[in-house]
């Protein structure tokens, strides 16, 4: 009996010794190794407090869903990672937690990827309460992504990550091969931030699949998400995989949509879309293939046209390849709430048949919707709205029950797709419009009984209305707070400073306070002449104005040859008022940096004069705008005026979204005034932005060998109005797109050539 109670006392220590959960703290890369190589099951290996910079991280370890093997900061938010740095995961069971991504950006394919190659794959990992903010590329042209899910069970939750201006998704599932397809990966609890513009397509937030492998199952769950201004490109979530669900996140004022790209059999369900007054750009969601239910969504002042509608119900292509649109069908739009969305309905969006004769057969998309349902749905305008619904083809093939409208509008069709009631809305919080009763008299569908719940998780069963809530309405709902997403540690809100004001009254004394002014400093020049011999260099917020307007102060630039008095650099925001700037000819305005442009600048010229340069502005390839506004300026004696033509490739990209030149005068400019491009056959890039208007031009063009004054090739939103030309030498104005409904109103031309339309633009094909 002694025997057997020792041998069971050795067993025991032993199985403690073997299962024994270690803490290792590590204080730089190498130990970091150790740690990892040696890891079992239960251990934490905890990154010492501090900054760790151009570090390649390979956790490649197995822990057991019991006991995971967890790689944590000493403090969440206190372990930077930082310069040229990225993590991989391979293995099973692994945990990381509480690291912040900053500073940097990563040498490889990604930030955080699971997987370290084709024989170490992630499964079960978790990333959760990590931060990535501005880990992004100098180039903005080079793509990575920042987290890339790979193997199956993988999970990015609690999360930041805001800040990415280069190229690709800011998420990529993966679906290459048996290994990740059926991956049932969880995508949730996080707050994606801002995404700016980026000018061009392969800007989305989230992307499941690709055109290869969009007929794979996939199961990926993107669930309680905040997508705040997530603006990167019209797609905000592309899905390009089958049977996915995408459930209760919010889109606050984000530039784009959830869009089902390609795949079959995806839920959107009780999702939140918040648009407002001041952007036609923000979407809901747009419907291409097979099988998806659109349910319980609740959509408010999203006003976007067509590809970013509040609900936008595609055209497909007859046999399409698989990188197209195939036709929709079988899919279900029901119990969905849309209130003060202009036009939310558009329908057959995409019909192109008209353009036969500049497209290939794979590119027109002529097949409607059919064997589909848009049921249950409700519209409310708290004004009057003629046209809630935009047909682009016959629309046939959709079945429409019991939806609901309490205005009245114009219907095409012999059965009307929604009909007039007088409910009314409750204004519960600056977006949430809630029902003051129950519309009980649902069309009860096949597999209705299966929308069991509404948006806020309301029980359908013993009570049931139209749209996407069921009375009443918990008074709480209709905040947003921020804390209920994303990181424990981590606020992207930010103060609001006084700008500081230098004033200066030497050459000297202003070179030295913009190389050290902070952002969001004005500069105030005394009059008289300021001589600058080098470029002066913007990369943060900058105001450079004369203290006296009406005495304005010169800005004489003597620089070298092909230079600019002003270099944008990335991040750079100026805005030049009352300055009168000059050159010697040979020199530009403004440029932007040639190389590593991997943020937007802005640029704003109000009430100044800007005379004898080469280029009034010379934007180099890559480089980016997100806007340049130019207003009740004098631009003269110049070679050339605007180039934003660098991106030239034809693939969709452009190097301004917004430009906006108003109230100014252009005069002996000897070739042309704006040279504004985008090439390349994307429909889904709505962009560029131009708006000239109450403008004159006179004396110019004399010298432009397309006999152009404005070049707009590719340019989607074009607005010339009001304007003045005059004794100009040119055979054309401008080319105006047709198709586009380009507007050209109210201006006066005088020996100034004419307006063109091209109603079909043709183009490169990218695909």
């Amino acid at each position: 009996m002694k025997n057997f109670l020792a041998l069971n006392l050795v067993f025991l220590l032993f199985s403690f010794v073997a299962t024994g959960k270690d803490i290792i703290k590590v204080k730089n890369e190498a130990e970091l190794k150790t740690a990892i190589s040696s890891a079992k099951p239960g251990d934490e290996i905890i990154l010492s407090n501090g900054t760790w910079k151009n570090i390649q991280i390979k956790f490649d370890s197995k822990g057991t869903k019991d006991n995971p093997i967890t790689l944590r900061a000493e403090t969440s938010g206190k372990v930077s990672i930082e310069g040229v740095s990225d993590l991989k995961i391979g293995g099973s069971y692994l945990v990381i937690r509480g690291l912040y991504f900053r500073n940097g950006y990563t040498p490889s394919k990604s930030v955080i990827d699971f997987h370290i190659d084709s024989s170490k794959i992630a499964n079960n990992c978790t990333v959760t309460d990590c931060v990535i903010e501005d880990f992004t590329q100098l180039n903005r042209v080079r793509s990575d992504h920042w987290i890339e899910f790979w193997g199956r069970h993988n999970e990015l939750s609690n999360s930041y990550l805001s800040g990415k201006s280069n190229q690709g998704p800011t998420i990529m599932v993966i679906l290459e091969g048996n290994e990740q397809i059926n991956n049932y990966h969880k995508i949730v609890n996080n707050h994606f931030g801002p995404r700016p513009r980026k000018g061009g397509p392969h800007g989305e937030t989230i992307q499941i699949g690709d055109s290869g492998t969009s007929m794979a199952p996939s199961y990926t769950i993107v669930e309680h998400n905040l997508f705040e201004r997530c603006d990167g490109e019209v797609e905000i979530i592309s899905n390009k995989s089958n049977n996915n669900i995408y459930r209760d996140n919010i889109f606050y004022k984000s530039e784009g949509s959830l869009v089902l790209r390609h795949g079959n059999y995806c839920t959107i369900d009780s999702n939140i879309f918040i648009g407002d007054e001041n952007s036609d750009f923000m979407g809901g969601i747009r419907l291409i293939n097979t099988g998806h239910w659109i349910t319980n969504n609740y959509f408010y002042k999203i006003k976007g046209n067509e590809f970013r509608s509040a609900l936008a119900v595609m055209n497909g292509v007859p046999k399409s390849p698989q990188n197209r649109y195939n036709q929709v069908t079988d899919a279900v739009v029901a119990y969905n709430t849309f209130v003060d969305c202009g036009t939310p309905w558009q329908l057959s969006v995409g019909a192109n048949m008209d353009k036969s004769a500049v497209l290939p057969a794979q590119e027109i998309r002529s097949a409607r919707p059919t064997r589909t349902i848009i049921a249950n749905n409700l519209i409310y305008n708290s004004g009057d709205v003629k046209a809630p619904i935009k047909a682009y083809d016959k629309i046939d093939g959709i079945l429409f029950k019991k939806n609901i409208i309490n205005t009245d509008y114009e219907s095409k069709s012999e059965t009307k797709e929604l009909q007039r009631s007088d409910f009314t809305l409750n204004k519960q919080s600056d977006w949430l419009y809630v029902p003051t009763a129950n519309q009980t008299d649902v069309y009860n569908g096949f597999d209705f009984e299966n929308i069991a719940k509404d948006v806020f998780g309301n029980d359908r069963s013993t009570k049931n209305s139209i749209g996407a809530m069921v009375f009443p309405v918990d008074k709480n709902k209709g905040q947003i707070n921020k804390k209920d997403f994303g990181t424990s540690w981590f606020s992207n809100d930010t103060q609001i400073t006084t700008p500081k004001t230098v004033q200066v009254s030497t050459q000297k004394e202003f070179v030295k306070a913009l190389s050290e002014a902070s952002s969001n400093t004005i500069i105030e020049l005394k009059s008289g002449t300021y001589k600058i011999t080098e470029s002066l260099k913007i990369d943060k917020t900058i105001a450079i104005q004369s203290r006296d307007k009406k005495s304005k102060a010169i800005l004489e630039y003597n620089g070298a040859n092909n230079t600019a008095a002003f270099l944008m650099l990335p991040k750079g925001n100026l805005v030049l008022n009352a300055v009168i700037l000059k050159g010697k000819n040979t020199q530009n305005a403004f440029t932007t940096k040639e190389k590593e442009m991997s943020s937007a600048y802005n640029l704003k010229i109000e009430n100044s004069e800007i005379s004898q340069f080469d280029y009034v502005l010379k934007a180099y390839k890559d480089s980016f705008s997100d806007t340049i506004a130019i207003n009740n300026s004098i631009i003269k004696d110049c070679k050339n005026g605007i180039s934003l033509t660098a991106e030239n490739d034809d693939l969709g990209e452009y190097n301004a979204e917004f430009l906006l030149i108003t109230n100014t005068k252009f005069s002996t400019i000897s070739n042309y005034i704006l040279d504004y491009y985008r090439g390349g056959y994307d429909e889904s890039t709505i962009g560029g932005n131009l708006v000239f208007d109450n403008n004159s031009v006179i004396n110019s063009g004399k010298l432009e060998a397309s006999g152009t004054l404005l070049k707009l090739q590719g340019i989607v939103n074009v607005t010339i109005s009001n304007n003045i030309f005059s004794n100009n030498a040119v055979k054309t104005i401008a080319v105006l797109w047709g198709e586009k409904e380009q507007v050209n109103s109210n201006n006066k031309i005088d020996d100034s050539g004419e307006f063109k339309t091209e109603q079909n633009l043709k183009q490169k094909m990218m695909y």
